[in-house]
């Protein structure tokens, strides 16, 4: 467990950090509060042990700036004690009060700071699992069961985060709309289930080409997303017409070298996508709406046009 040590006697903490580290615990010590704050964004402690009156920042204000910072971080809480002289029922609510979660005094029994240590140490392995947990939990809300692309939801999700950028920010946004050529056709030649392959071949192509496309292009972070049924979509939120072509020509070759047979597609033979691109300045009053509507004309023209093909508007 890593522990944050906040005291202003270095007296005082060379003991406590001699007690603790002979408990085995991690311990860093900062000197004031507005150490510990700079800290707790380094090295992330499972556990703040904090002084109350200190020079340059007191431990109450240390802890609700701390308690503001963890509110910008998802699932976010480390526990706070709040270490003192005295054990006043005054101290004892300012503590909790500012943010804190308990307070023990500064000449504590070995027993008991080696019980409340153990305990904060549950606390810390508990917090780390409950992390996971979530993380994985939103990545399953976010991720669609067929293809495990991005879902709709996060695609909706991020373009709506695309257009709140500020409003001098001038950036071109391209949507990227992708449909499998004769999708009908190919599951009532090859059944359902292998319509559900394909699916997942293809969006494993689209996934693989974007992610080629953004390490080939410094800075980009592009993203694909499945639609619906068998249309996906990628989204390049600082674009242009040279980088929509690029990264619509990887998803093109992408499905050529997976080559999935599809004898009722034409004279193709395999496989193919068709993808209509639209070019977007949020800023110049562009609407998501609009985006995704010319993007769905340029792939019907690209359906017209033959198919296996990219139409730019």
């Amino acid at each position: 467990m890593k522990i944050l040590l906040v005291d202003d006697s270095r007296s005082t903490a060379a003991i406590m950090l001699a007690r603790l580290t002979s408990l085995g615990y991690e311990v860093t010590h900062a000197l004031d509060g507005r150490e510990a704050v700079d800290l707790f964004r380094k090295i992330a402690p499972d556990l703040i042990l904090m002084d109350i009156e200190m020079p340059v920042m007191n431990g109450f204000e240390a802890t609700t700036r701390i308690r503001a910072e963890e509110a910008t971080y998802k699932w976010a809480w480390t526990p706070i004690i709040f270490l003192t002289a005295s054990d006043t029922q005054d101290n004892l609510v300012m503590a909790i009060e500012a943010g804190g979660d308990d307070f023990i005094l500064k000449k504590v029994p070995e027993p008991i700071l080696h019980a409340k240590m153990k305990a904060m140490s549950r606390i810390a392995r508990l917090r780390a699992d409950l992390s996971i947990a979530n993380r994985q939990l939103e990545e399953m809300a976010t991720r669609d069961r067929l293809t495990g692309l991005y879902n709709r939801r996060y695609l909706d999700m991020q373009v709506d985060a695309l257009w709140d950028r500020p409003a001098n920010d001038g950036a071109v946004v391209a949507v990227l709309m992708i449909d499998v050529d004769n999708f009908k056709k190919y599951n009532d030649r090859y059944g359902h289930q292998a319509g559900d392959d394909c699916l997942a071949g293809v969006a494993k192509a689209i996934s693989s080409a974007v992610a080629g496309f953004n390490s080939s292009h410094s800075g980009k972070e592009s993203f694909a997303a499945r639609y619906g049924g068998e249309e996906f979509a990628v989204i390049i939120p600082d674009g242009s017409g040279a980088a929509a072509t690029d990264c619509a020509q990887a998803v093109h070759d992408a499905l050529k070298a997976l080559a999935i047979t599809h004898e009722t597609n034409g004279d193709f033979g395999v496989v193919t996508v068709s993808i209509g691109v639209s070019l977007s300045v949020p800023a110049a009053g562009a609407t998501i709406a609009n985006a995704f509507r010319q993007a769905d004309a340029a792939l019907y023209q690209s359906k017209e046009s033959g198919r296996s093909r990219t139409t730019i508007v």
